[in-house]
């Protein structure tokens, strides 16, 4: 089946984010599921349209999800974990194991590989059943083949879904070593699907393949893409792997009887080496070069220039050309984008303009200018133009922001040391052991939301909005207070999202109205654009930090966004150093942790959620990452005094390999999210012999269930038995703002009622 041009995924939440609106309607019980059902149809059928009308040949399937493609992957293997085996209903269950309910705790989530994408940790276990149900697959199938498409069915493959799995029935820290008993269930998959036509085209996932662990999966891969290729003749298999390259897997995958081989050329240079593999097996090459992850325009004769020289090596009839991944990480169409500088908007390409790029590339590459009809040859005349611009644009810098970096060097310190800080702070909090606080924000009613957005659109004036701010401010101060919470917050209702609060008040930075790209379930962020040098020209948070301040005499923490997670959560400018740019926006932090202590606020959290998310897959490449990320954090804290506690706080990470460097960055509390995952995390801190300040978090917020008392007295002793007391501080595990007023109040007393009950015990 000749294909020229591929796809590897295309998002689903929706470009007007229909799936998040009906499913959260849904979750709320103001809309039935068969309404979930009718949206989901319809975006999938707009989806492929799209892919279609822009000529694409190899359109996926199955890459629609209601929550998570790997939550789906584990409904389709039969492998639910035996906790929601009592949940009789198909739909209940699902979302029971996405989300939780009144009686389930929900499964562990956490980053896919490098991304800001959220998935479903698989719980395994030796001797567990597996039923294939692919109910899913064939309703996708009939339908796109009712709409004209041949369809290449996406699977996360054996070798990635067990890497990502969790074992429940031993130590060990993967599931790898159920290989063995995972595969029957693969193989079986695959049988199934072999029904669904005469050919049928499987796109199977292993970005496992591009880390450190390809190592030692290099003879499970020979083995697994064996038996997979040889269970039925009709099923042509594609491996396709992002994100760095691939050159262990390679070597074994060219040795298998599957078609082809998908391989990042944007994230992973390297890949170039294993060339000659590839050609000599007679292998398809998937050679993804339109950027899957960031939102610059491609410039397209460079791409054409570089497929040139990969098929001085690779026959062209053996090239696939293809994005570097799914574009599930970028946002929909610029369609939308009316307020946009139109220079900086004619500098991008969301995920409808890449399929154009993907279109026009493939067109100049096998069939020369000639093939391009006109509107085509008008995009690539635009594109050409646009990357001039970009290159001469004196948008992109600023002269003072580059004096000040050539200081920076001199700020590449740590603070004095932990132990005087700690006992100085003490003395001037006076908190408690266990001490009691929040991550930060507090839910985002549609009341608020109401409010900024009629600010925003000039419903309301500004001392208007400013005193309908305050009202929501101290509201949540006399809660916090009303529960005798021991260190409080404003809540954040001024902020659209941690990131993007931020990136407005930024120089360098620019915003989208709709580059909303899916984080997890029906979570959207919208990511900063930071298209220039970066600059911070007045204080962003004081105004209402020292508000919140005025109305207790309790710490009132000041909430920043740390340089790194701004960066890791950005679409970052790729004509300079990612570490350059971060030090810039750790400059402009700097200023703002300055101006916060001199107001009196001296408490103050630089949240680095994303911290973990950026580190290379690859080790040989970490120690670079690490340096500018500590560096960066040192710049932006070491300004405070000795009295001024500096807090942080990260998520949805595998503390293990990088506690060396968490240490490092000497923030004197780290909060860290705990409520699915147990005290796994904890223990790396215990081992590690980590003297500062720990808050674990104790609830899982993304959850809608309201723990207990008891819960949450039984999750403080387990992590009493880890670390004492006095190290110990006790908080949800993240912040607030996407659950309701009705869960957060009952579960923010049950907190506090718990802590006090053991801080009386211990």
């Amino acid at each position: 089946m000749s294909k020229k041009n591929w796809v590897t995924g295309f998002a689903r939440i929706g470009e007007q984010r229909e799936l998040k609106k009906v499913l959260e309607k849904y979750w709320k019980g103001e809309t039935s599921f068969d309404e979930v059902v009718e949206v989901s149809n319809m975006l999938k059928v707009r989806h492929w349209k799209y892919q279609k009308d822009a000529g694409i040949d190899a359109i996926s399937i199955n890459d629609f999800s209601l929550y998570d493609q790997t939550l789906d992957m584990i409904e389709i293997l039969g492998l639910t974990p035996d906790r929601f085996k009592d949940i009789e209903d198909k739909t209940a269950r699902y979302f029971a194991m996405a989300r939780g309910d009144k009686e389930h705790t929900a499964m562990e989530m956490t980053k896919w590989f490098n991304t800001n994408y959220h998935y479903i940790v698989p719980e395994l276990r030796s001797g567990m059943k597996f039923n294939i149900d692919i109910s899913k697959i064939i309703s996708e199938f009939e339908a796109a083949k009712k709409e004209g498409i041949t369809p290449k069915i996406n699977i996360i493959g054996p070798l990635t879904f067990l890497g990502n799995a969790k074992r429940i029935d031993s130590n060990e820290l993967d599931a790898l070593g159920l290989f063995n008993e995972v595969m029957p269930a693969y193989i079986a998959l695959f049988k199934e699907l072999s029904k669904l036509d005469e050919q049928v085209i499987v796109q199977v996932d292993e970005p496992i393949l591009v880390t450190d662990k390809a190592v030692e999966l290099s003879l499970l891969v020979k083995e697994a893409y064996t038996k997979l290729a040889e269970v039925a003749e009709n099923i042509d298999i594609y491996v396709v792997t992002y994100f760095d390259h691939a050159k262990e897997a390679v070597a074994q995958l060219t040795q298998t009887p599957i078609k082809g081989i998908g391989l990042d050329f944007v994230y992973g240079s390297e890949n170039c080496d294993v060339l000659d593999q590839i050609a000599q097996s007679g292998k398809k090459l998937i050679a993804g070069i339109v950027d899957g992850r960031n939102i610059w325009i491609s410039d397209i004769e460079k791409k054409v220039d570089f497929l040139n020289e990969i098929a001085k090596t690779v026959a062209k009839e053996q090239i696939i050309v293809s994005t570097s991944c799914s574009l599930l990480h970028v946002p929909y169409t610029l369609k939308y984008e009316e307020k946009l500088d139109a220079q900086i908007k004619s500098w991008l390409a969301y995920g409808v303009e890449k399929l154009d790029e993907l279109n026009i590339i493939t067109k100049l590459f096998f069939y020369g200018a000639e093939a391009l009809n006109s509107d085509e040859a008008l995009k690539f005349a635009q594109n050409r133009e646009a990357n001039a611009s970009r290159k001469s644009s004196s948008m992109i810098h600023d002269e003072a922001v580059q004096e000040r970096m050539k200081t920076i060097d001199e700020l590449k310190k740590q603070r004095v040391a932990y132990e005087e800080r700690i006992k100085v702070q003490h003395e001037k909090f006076n908190y408690p052991p266990l001490a009691t606080t929040t991550i930060g924000s507090f839910p985002q009613t549609p009341e608020v939301r109401a409010v900024r957005r009629d600010f925003k659109n000039g419903a309301i004036d500004e001392a208007t909005y400013i005193e309908k701010m305050k009202e929501f401010i101290k509201e949540c101060v006399e809660f916090q207070e009303s529960i005798d919470l021991d260190v409080l917050v404003h809540g954040e209702f001024e902020r659209n999202d941690m990131v993007e609060y931020f990136g407005e008040q930024l120089k360098g930075v620019a915003f989208s109205q709709n580059g909303w790209v899916q984080s997890y379930g029906s979570r959207c962020v919208k990511p900063p654009i930071i298209y220039g040098d970066v600059s911070r020209p007045e204080p962003m948070t004081v105004f209402w930090s020292t508000f919140a301040q005025s109305l207790t005499d309790r710490p009132m923490k000041g909430m920043l966004t740390g340089p790194v997670t701004i960066l890791n959560w950005s679409f970052v400018r790729d004509d300079q150093p990612r570490s350059e740019t971060c030090y810039q926006i750790a400059l402009a932090i700097r200023d703002e942790v300055d101006d916060l202590q001199k107001a009196g606020i001296k408490m103050i959290q630089v949240d680095e959620a994303a911290f973990k998310e950026g580190y290379p897959l690859r080790r040989v490449n970490r120690p670079a990452y690490e340096k500018f990320a500590l560096e960066s954090f040192w710049i932006c804290t070491n300004v405070a005094e000795i009295d001024t506690q500096i807090h942080t706080h990260m998520c949805y990470s595998d503390f293990n390999d990088i506690i060396d460097t968490i240490e490092a960055m000497d923030a004197d509390v780290i909060s860290i999210e705990t409520a699915r995952s147990g005290n796994i995390l904890l223990k790396v801190f215990k081992e590690h012999g980590y003297k500062k300040e720990v808050g674990p978090g104790v609830y899982d917020i993304h959850s809608p269930r309201v723990p207990t008392v008891e819960e949450i007295e039984k999750q403080i002793h387990s992590l009493l038995e880890v670390l004492p007391a006095r190290q110990l501080w006790i908080n949800p595990d993240c912040g607030l703002k996407t659950r309701r007023w009705e869960e957060v109040k009952p579960s923010l007393e049950n907190m506090v009622i718990a802590t006090k009950k053991v801080r009386e015990e211990v």
